[in-house]
């Protein structure tokens, strides 16, 4: 029986056998050219805390992960070079390598996935990630030769469903035109872009996801999020126009080489979105450094003769409002002085190249204990209607040689003509103009209309500069060396984020003097960019004119600037009334002279639909919580404040005061509060020992 079963054994061993051989003969059939097929390896990069993005170097796409739920996923990097679109997933050939790294952010890796194609330029994309950072930074890179882009994409991909009621938030590029920040609801069918960066949130969970650029010298960036049937997708790219945001009327300038980047681009998942919006704010800061000097001194404020003299400036009322500062306003100072602003229409103290004038004003002002400002746009020529011939200050160029070409055209917008930045005529014109200032003795500028030297154009005098922002980089690193460390320097009309490398101040929004509606359009700008604050030494909600107003419209003027984080005075108090009756009584007020000496913005407590203001502002200032609510309506409004919403999380009593009015408040969890129409309320409670937020 046994003899009879060994035969069986050794025929079925033999059929493996021959099988094996089999196999091994037709894999020697394959051409020895043929590459074998990517390995489906993941890849896992680890984040700040219980963060990590995977990357399946099979597909060329990778997945974001916080605290293990998936946050973006089937994303990738996209370019265009040479006019054809290039994929991460196109390619066959993907590797990783990472390196350890030291830079602004701390110590961290730098992960570098390679890909190549024998047929298409190398691509490589790189994510920065620190441990103490909980957002990802990602870049793309493409290597070849003669390569020509304006569209590079480090991220494009889906996300997920942001629970609650769901908005996305447009950011403008600049504060011009009166343009507003918006929340636009965030349901089937949308789709949104925002500039430079964007978010889309739940206003009651705060949970959201934040995605950006975080530099600015090169690029203009969109960030387009869009909800459909194919669900949530999100595409940060860079080479972003649009004619109503960027003001460009011709597409994004292409850069070239044999190595082309796009900006860094952050992206994270934040519980509090508004804890994420600041943690962009800082490290755009931190990625591309302040150009200028920072800002130790104390927290500017002062007057500018814009808010109710305007054209009307003469340098006896100039000198009666430095009289009026120094006679009724002696308490209104953070240190021990204040800036008096010449702004527009100081030429008529000029003339010729006779500055003389000026130089009095400015030395009657620091007689006086004050410091003098003055006004420029050095990005624009308002007389262009008059022709190109006329001469630029300082130069033997004509004016019509330094116009930015944009198109078959010209660039114009607010009534100016945008002078191409890199033009030694306009060089030339900021040598002149900032050389009689420094020789006056002015301690502050203020700079306007920088917008036009960001915009693109066709063809740039320096040649080798191809976009907007590249301009914009050298001429107003031009403009900082020139001021020599001498000024304060303050941005009005500018661009939002690309500003930040070269100013101490920058205004928040468009124009805005004394109405409610005035308060309510700036502070739209502060409910969604007061992390700005974290970008500049200040922000700054513009001046704040009383002037016949109603009482109420002046509190709410007053503390919208107060809660920006400067405070600067508009009103003609050349002339005695009842806005220098109540800048006496309330500008020296000692409680709120110390918000403004903190500097920082508040943070909106609950935001509003659409291109509307939060009604309740929040911030901490040592063992304080200082809470400041705005009624926009004629009617009075009774508004409920919520001690966790508001940042009182340990439960208990606290006390509080009202700061504007005076008076008592106790909160227990809730409180109400009446404010009249057309109103304001600052409260000030003190924290529990125990630390709160």
């Amino acid at each position: 029986m046994k003899q009879h079963k060994m035969p069986g054994k050794i025929n079925v061993c033999s059929l493996r056998l021959a099988v094996l051989f089999v196999v091994i003969s037709l894999q020697s059939l394959i051409p020895v050219f043929a590459k074998p097929p990517v390995q489906n390896k993941l890849i896992s990069i680890n984040y700040g805390n219980k963060g990590t993005a995977i990357y399946d170097l099979k597909s060329g796409t990778f997945t974001i992960y916080k605290n293990n739920r998936r946050i973006v996923y089937d994303t990738y990097s996209s370019v265009k070079i040479n006019g054809k679109t290039l994929s991460s997933k196109d390619y066959p050939e993907r590797s990783y390598s990472h390196i350890a790294i030291t830079d602004g952010f701390g110590k961290g890796e730098k992960h570098v996935i390679t890909l190549r194609n024998k047929d298409i330029p190398q691509m490589k994309q790189v994510f920065y990630t620190y441990p103490g950072r909980d957002f990802l930074t990602i870049a793309v890179e493409v290597a070849g030769k003669d390569l020509k882009s304006n569209y590079m994409a480090p991220l494009i991909g889906n996300f997920i469903s942001i629970n609650g009621d769901a908005k996305s938030l447009f950011v403008p590029f600049d504060n011009d035109t009166f343009i507003s920040y918006e929340a636009k609801q965030f349901t089937a069918p949308c789709s949104d872009t925002s500039a430079e960066v964007g978010a889309v949130f739940d206003n009651q969970s705060r949970n959201g996801i934040i995605a950006g650029s975080l530099e600015h010298g090169i690029w203009k960036t969109g960030v387009r999020t869009a909800y459909n049937n194919e669900g949530n997708q999100i595409e940060v790219w860079a080479g972003y126009t649009s004619q109503k945001v960027t003001r460009d009327e011709i597409a994004h300038g292409e850069i070239s080489g044999s190595v082309l980047r796009s900006p860094k681009v952050f992206v994270g998942y934040f519980s509090d979105w508004r804890t994420g919006l600041e943690e962009y704010g800082k490290a755009n800061r931190i990625a591309d450094p302040p150009f200028v000097f920072n800002w130790t001194k104390p927290t500017p404020v002062g007057w500018n003769s814009w808010g109710v003299i305007q054209d009307k400036l003469t340098f006896e009322k100039a000198t009666k409002v430095a009289d009026f500062f120094v006679d009724s306003l002696t308490a209104f100072r953070t240190g021990k002085t204040a800036f008096i602003d010449l702004d527009s229409y100081w030429d008529k103290m000029v003339k010729g190249n006779d500055f003389s004038k000026l130089k009095q004003f400015a030395d009657y002002c620091k007689s006086k204990g004050l410091q003098p400002g003055v006004y420029w746009a050095p990005f624009t020529d308002w007389g262009h209607n008059a022709g190109p011939d006329r001469k630029a200050e300082g130069s033997n160029y004509k004016f019509g040689d330094l116009w930015t070409k944009a198109g078959n055209g010209y660039h114009d917008l607010d009534g100016a003509r945008a002078l191409d930045p890199t033009h030694p005529g306009t060089l030339r014109r900021i040598d002149y103009f900032i050389g009689q200032f420094k020789a006056c003795g002015f301690k502050m500028i203020k700079i306007d209309f920088l917008g036009h030297a960001a915009v693109e154009s066709s063809k740039f005098y320096d040649t080798t500069l191809t976009t907007g922002m590249q301009a914009y980089r050298k001429g107003m690193e031009y403009l900082i060396h020139q001021l020599d460390g001498q000024m304060l320097v303050y941005a009005a009309i500018s661009p939002s984020l690309a500003t930040g490398r070269y100013v101490h101040s920058r205004r928040i929004a468009c124009d805005a003097f004394q109405t409610i509606a005035h308060t309510k359009y700036t502070l739209n700008s502060v409910t969604y960019g007061w992390w700005q604050t974290y970008l500049y030494n200040y922000i700054d909600a513009d001046h704040v004119v009383l002037d016949h107003q109603s009482e109420g419209e002046n509190r709410a003027r007053m503390l919208s600037s107060i809660i920006t984080g400067t405070f600067i005075t508009g009103d003609d108090f050349s002339e005695h009334g009842p806005w220098s009756v109540h800048a006496k009584q309330w500008y020296q007020n000692k409680e709120l002279l110390k918000v403004v000496e903190s500097g920082k913005a508040f943070t909106p407590v609950d935001v509003a639909i659409g291109t509307g203001t939060a009604n309740m502002f929040s911030r901490r200032i040592g063992n304080y919580l200082y809470v400041a609510v705005f009624n926009y309506d004629t009617a009075a409004k009774t508004l409920v404040i919520d001690a966790k919403r508001i940042g009182l999380q340990q439960p208990g009593l606290y006390e509080g005061t009202e700061l504007l009015q005076g008076g008592e408040i106790s909160l227990n969890n809730y409180a109400k509060v009446n404010v009249p129409g057309a109103d304001a309320r600052l409260f000030k409670f003190k924290m529990h020992s125990k630390k709160t937020l």
